[in-house]
């Protein structure tokens, strides 16, 4: 699977530089100038909704501000926050038509003034506040770090977001310690993977997840006990231990956040980082929201006083653009990135698509079908299939509604990891 890969990488290397001889005649593939203004590739979504709301289309390249990085990048990464953000799930949604992502590597191409501490073709990973899904960005420096040698692009722009919210729930919110307990929802996705990878660099750590059946024969040797998704979950954990966990990490809300304090020992800590159960459907849903809403158990603050209950919240984007501790974010990373050095902890890559796959990629996701990090490959060369997907269209995002049947026995293959 690695010789695939590196002919696949080496193929698109080629297919990379005939488009480059093509673009004056052509204008196809890859940033280019039209006129003056100097053009990208990047997805665009039109407007909350569906999957038919997402685009591939050129859009003005940014230049960096006072204080910024410009990124040639290679990778961005493909969270489930960006699913929600698609169906305008989400508190105060920005306007569109917009360019999503919140994680990217790349190259640094510029430095906007002031800038120190980076060289223009250092391997870097940044946070971005959106945008990052294109050929090229821009971000404040505070959010930029440089890559280590040996880690690919794939794995940096799969590691930002997972392993950072996992490392400031276990030991900022949480203070883990040995000997204690951990339960993690969706234990095979990217923050359960890497919540499952810190918890070993700690002695003697218990880690209770949950997953869907299929993925378990793939992730049973990262955590200690592993049960099925849909099953009784609670009576599973205090058969093993009678008096629950330490921490619950749960990223899924409605009736498991009642589950989760009830597991929790007491000192224990419960902490929500998502809300997965309010996405069903592809499209924003009333009804789901409304169900996970009502099952969510409201929490008595006596109560908690009484069992000596810990129960939290992290929101890292919220952390990083809107409460500003970008400060803190870094010294994580660092440390994160001295774990790696370390050869303790490694990004888990589930699969490698093109920008024009954005669509399959999301999908995916809401099929919980990832074991690790989905990322969008801005150097890959998309499927023959991706050609009526792919259409360009303008910044605004404007396209005809996708019709009934269009997609149907479409299947693509990735490049899996």
């Amino acid at each position: 699977m690695a010789k695939e890969g590196v002919e696949k990488a080496e193929e698109t290397e080629q297919m990379i530089e005939k488009e480059a001889v093509k673009e004056p005649a052509e204008g196809g593939g890859g940033s280019h100038r039209l006129g003056d203004a100097q053009e990208m590739r990047a997805v665009v979504l039109a407007g909350f909704g569906g999957l038919n709301k997402l685009r591939v289309t050129r859009k003005a390249m940014p230049e960096p501000q006072d204080g910024e990085l410009k990124i040639r990048v290679k990778a961005c990464g493909l969270n489930f926050i960006d699913l929600m953000v698609r169906q305008g799930n989400i508190d105060n949604p920005p306007k569109t038509p917009l360019v999503p992502g919140f994680e990217c590597s790349g190259i640094v191409e510029a430095l906007g003034d002031s800038v120190k501490g980076f060289e223009i073709g250092d391997r870097v990973m940044a946070f971005v506040n959106y945008n990052a899904w294109a050929e090229v960005v821009c971000t404040p420096v505070e959010f930029v770090y440089k890559v280590p040698d040996d880690m690919s692009f794939s794995e940096a722009a799969a590691f930002p977001v997972n392993f950072v919210t996992a490392y400031m729930m276990l030991f900022e919110v949480a203070n883990l310690r040995e000997g204690m307990s951990v339960l993690v929802h969706s234990a095979g996705g990217g923050v359960g993977q890497a919540v499952a990878q810190l918890c070993s660099t700690v002695p003697n750590v218990t880690v209770f997840g949950t997953a869907s059946t299929f993925k378990h024969e793939a992730i049973k040797d990262s955590v200690t006990h592993l049960f099925d998704r849909n099953a009784d979950y609670v009576q599973e954990v205090k058969r093993i231990s009678a008096e629950g966990v330490d921490i619950v990490l749960d990223c899924l809300c409605g009736d498991n956040t009642g589950k989760g304090l009830s597991l929790l020992k007491p000192l224990g800590t419960y902490i929500l980082y998502g809300s997965s159960n309010m996405v069903t459907g592809e499209t924003k849903s009333f009804f789901s929201f409304a169900k996970s809403w009502w099952q969510v158990e409201k929490v008595n603050p006596i109560k908690l006083y009484e069992e000596n209950k810990v129960i939290a919240g992290f929101s890292l984007l919220n952390l990083l653009f809107k409460q500003g501790h970008a400060g803190l974010i870094r010294g994580v990373v660092d440390k994160l990135i001295g774990l790696y050095n370390q050869k303790k902890v490694k990004p888990v890559v589930d699969s490698l698509w093109a920008l024009e796959e954005v669509k399959e990629a999301m999908q995916r996701i809401h099929d919980r079908g990832n074991i690790g990090k989905l990322i969008l490959d801005v150097e890959k060369t998309p499927t023959p299939l991706m050609a009526n997907d792919s259409t360009e269209t303008s910044e605004a995002g404007e396209e005809e509604e996708d019709h009934e049947g269009d997609s149907e026995n479409k299947e693509r293959t990735p490049f899996i990891q």
